[in-house]
């Protein structure tokens, strides 16, 4: 081989362009991480639901919103990361040194409620997706599902970890891979997209567009995925002791900032562009057929198998399983990290279950605590209500104490945020307090 590439320059031209794009990938591949798992777990069953009913019951007339949460999303993410890496330290225990113990405390206990309700519909989502695949009762799945996601966090190292939640958010992929088999009218899409007043389906009422931008705003950015990117950070510090020493010299902190910007933007842009892929297959598949009342991810699977073919359906519902076993061990995880933070526990993926016991038994009870209520049958719609209130509730307070964090010189030092970077955020806060105060009229 070696001399047949030497004897024809245009093969060896070619060879050497294919290993240079390989090593450009790998190396890509390498400096995502936190930022890409965020992104992806942002899509979880419970955000699949979210956008499916907005495609369903409006097509494209909430397409707007998707662009709208893009560069806020990746603003705040690039935040609580930053915070993470410069201080070394997780979000709960940054917001403790700048708000009262009682609000910390208070904050904490509501992101465990709200991620504890969410791992209760995501199981219960993955379940009935597997029971409409593979037939059988739902309970076996929701334990065999529970039991995966906490052996998988308990029994392996950090590093492995991440490993498999970068495998998983290849399942986020299907559904791409649904909007590219149905037929999707761009004209009309765009259209509706920059006029949604003009194209609402006849008898709407205002109050339920509005809640269903509130819940897209709410499933987009929510808490549990600023505690985890940042307490993501501190384990990237902490598994390179070397990286840690270094991290605030110019030179290193230049290098570190560009890689959380890059990350956090690829993370962030790919969610959102899942969320639309989701929006618009339903819209095409569903709502353009008279389909629009549809209240759960496995409801939008089944709904697409005489509209769209059984590749579809079936691709949907697997997705539905893969995005659930990336999003529940981050939700787990993100309420690990804020009680052991709080209390001083150790927290982290990479010491054993004996050196950080507390930090594992939240994760256990809040995957056994989130099964056990599916195995009740939760009410997915009313734990979607439920959760989507007490994130937004909780998501202001936190934004605006981040944004208090991110300009403190006294805990960031020289690397407080931007000035621009300070006006993105202000703006994604005051944007979650308006849908709040939205929510909270329309419920």
């Amino acid at each position: 081989m070696q001399q047949l590439l030497q004897r024809n320059p245009f093969l060896a031209r070619a060879a050497e362009t294919a290993r240079g794009r390989l090593a450009d990938t790998r190396d890509l591949a390498q400096r995502l991480g936190p930022g890409l798992i965020t992104g992806a777990a942002d899509d979880d069953p419970s955000g699949i639901a979210t956008y499916s009913q907005a495609g369903s019951q409006f097509r494209f007339g909430l397409v707007w919103t998707l662009l709208l949460t893009t560069p806020l999303m990746i603003g705040i993410q690039m935040l609580s990361a930053r915070i993470g890496w410069v201080t070394g330290q997780g979000l709960a225990a940054n917001i403790a040194k700048v708000c009262p113990r009682w609000l910390t405390l208070t904050l904490v206990t509501l992101l465990v409620v709200a991620n504890t309700i969410n791992i209760a519909a995501d199981i219960g989502a993955m379940a009935e997706a597997a029971r409409l695949l593979a037939g059988g009762p739902r309970v076996p799945f929701i334990v065999g599902f529970g039991a995966v996601c906490v052996l998988g966090q308990v029994f392996f190292s950090y590093e492995r970890s991440v490993r498999v939640l970068k495998w998983l958010t290849l399942a986020l992929f299907s559904y791409v891979a649904v909007v590219m088999v149905v037929h999707v009218p761009w004209r009309q899409a765009t259209a509706e997209s920059l006029q949604p007043w003009a194209f609402l389906p006849e008898g709407t009422h205002l109050s339920d567009y509005a809640s269903m931008v509130v819940a897209v705003l709410g499933t987009t950015i929510s808490p549990y995925l600023f505690f985890w990117q940042a307490s993501q950070e501190v384990e990237e510090l902490q598994s390179r002791p070397h990286s840690a020493a270094e991290r605030l010299a110019p030179a290193q902190a230049g290098a570190h900032l560009k890689r959380i910007r890059l990350d956090t933007w690829v993370g962030m842009s790919f969610s959102n562009l899942v969320a639309l892929c989701i929006v618009l297959a339903t819209a095409v598949t569903l709502n353009l057929n008279g389909i629009t009342n549809i209240q759960t991810s496995g409801e939008a699977a089944e709904a697409l198998r005489p509209v769209a073919g059984e590749f579809a359906f079936a691709v949907f519902a697997l997705g539905i399983i893969g995005t659930g076993l990336l999003a529940v061990p981050v939700l787990a995880g993100s309420a690990a990290y804020a009680v052991s933070e709080v209390f001083g526990w150790k927290a982290s993926l990479a010491h054993g279950f004996h050196e950080a016991r507390g930090f594992y038994a939240i994760i256990i009870a809040a995957t056994a605590i989130g099964a056990l209520m599916s195995v009740f049958e939760l009410d997915p719609i009313k734990a979607l209500v439920w959760s989507a209130i007490v994130n937004g509730v909780i998501s202001v307070p936190i934004m605006a104490a981040m944004l208090w964090i991110g300009q403190s010189r006294r805990v960031m030092g020289a690397l407080t945020m931007s000035g621009s970077h300070r006006v993105l955020g202000w703006a994604a806060t005051g944007i979650m307090a308006v849908a709040v105060v939205v929510m909270l009229l329309t419920a």
